[in-house]
């Protein structure tokens, strides 16, 4: 059957093999030569990142491992000490620890974070790409960040450079001024105390604005004994050095006193007493039981010498003596003597003898 005209394709749309061929082996050409022209920059590019990515990776792991091995060490020399006359205080190991692991944490996020954005920025130069619009943008970016986290950045910053000053670690006792107590961890951003009544307080770093370290150089013991102003004040600066002397070589109170026991002197002289001033220096945070041991034996050293501390018992001598009976009698009076001015003045009127009128 003879197809009709109107569906046979006419002589314009009958496709020119020839040309289509030509055509198809034009473009393979371009791209070959495209190709053939740029593989060389492609492979140089390729490189480029392989290595900038390579050495990126090697010089990260390079300084996190320095920097665990310097923390390591850190830890292993304060472990060494720990056992120490000083071990326990200026060397604590578990204070140590805490801050080299956060100083170390800290450091190795700061290096991770300037060698991996350096060698993004690298791959992007090498991409031909214009970092200036992208550099904008973070910097905007980061300043908004900046102001709607500005507390805990704060808090961050704060803590990094407390932990870096070793303004105050594990086992002290600090004065925060917002809260009181001894520190049990220290982190970038909240300290964790201990107070006195064991409540634990946790204070973020940015709100502390100052430090009073309890913990840190030495303390003050100090003790008020109260005697009799007939005492004599060189018999008791005599015992006072004599108990001293004696506390000083035993232990553990020759580690904790980190300087001879002073008699200051009189610090207050009353008509029935005088305060004698008596301190020390000790260990940071023993000057509370150095106190409590100094005041023991100088009690008992007072109680042995015979001097007598106010507020004790009486002695046998000073006992208040017997009531005298005559003082309960009462002093002679004048209304004693019925005919005395005294006594007829208070005597009773007597009625009338006479007959009484009556309306």
């Amino acid at each position: 059957m003879p197809w009709p005209a109107a569906l046979l394709p006419s002589a314009a749309e009958v496709p020119d093999a020839p040309a289509s061929v030509k055509e198809a082996q034009a473009s393979v050409t371009e791209a070959a030569s495209f190709i053939e022209q740029n593989w060389a920059t492609w492979l140089s590019i390729g490189l480029r990142i392989l290595l900038i990515v390579v050495i990126a990776a090697v010089i990260r792991s390079a300084v996190r491992k320095a920097l665990t091995k310097l923390i390591t060490r850190m830890n292993t020399s304060a472990e060494a000490v720990e056992g120490t006359a000083l071990g326990g205080l200026l060397v604590n190991a578990e204070r140590r620890r805490q801050r080299s692991e956060a100083i170390g944490s800290v450091l190795r996020s700061v290096a991770s974070f300037l060698i991996l954005g350096t060698a993004a920025l690298m791959v992007l130069a090498a991409l031909k790409i214009d970092l200036a619009p992208l550099l904008a943008s973070a910097g905007v970016a980061g300043v908004a960040i900046g102001f709607g986290a500005r507390n805990l950045v704060t808090d961050f910053l704060s803590g990094v450079f407390m932990i870096m000053e070793d303004q105050y670690g594990v086992g002290d006792k600090i004065d925060a001024g917002v809260a009181s107590g001894e520190v049990i961890e220290v982190g970038l951003r909240v300290t964790k105390l201990r107070g006195d009544n064991g409540e634990i307080w946790y204070v973020r770093n940015g709100e502390i604005k100052r430090i009073g370290n309890l913990s840190q150089g030495w303390a003050t013991a100090g003790v008020d004994v109260q005697v009799k102003p007939s005492e004599s004040l060189a018999r008791i600066r005599e015992v006072v050095r004599e108990v001293a002397d004696a506390m000083a070589k035993e232990s553990p109170w020759d580690e904790r006193l980190w300087g001879p026991v002073e008699v200051l002197g009189l610090d207050e002289v009353l008509l029935a007493s005088m305060t004698v001033k008596v301190s020390a220096k000790t260990m940071p945070g023993q000057q509370f039981a150095v106190e409590r041991e100094l005041r023991w034996r100088i009690k008992e050293a007072f109680d042995a010498a015979g001097i007598a501390i106010i507020g004790g018992l009486p002695a046998a001598d000073e006992e208040e003596a017997a009531a005298d009976p005559s003082a309960s009698v009462a002093p002679p009076s004048a209304l004693a003597n019925p005919a005395s001015p005294q006594s007829l003045a208070t005597a009773p009127i007597p009625p009338p003898s006479g007959p009484r009128i009556v309306k």
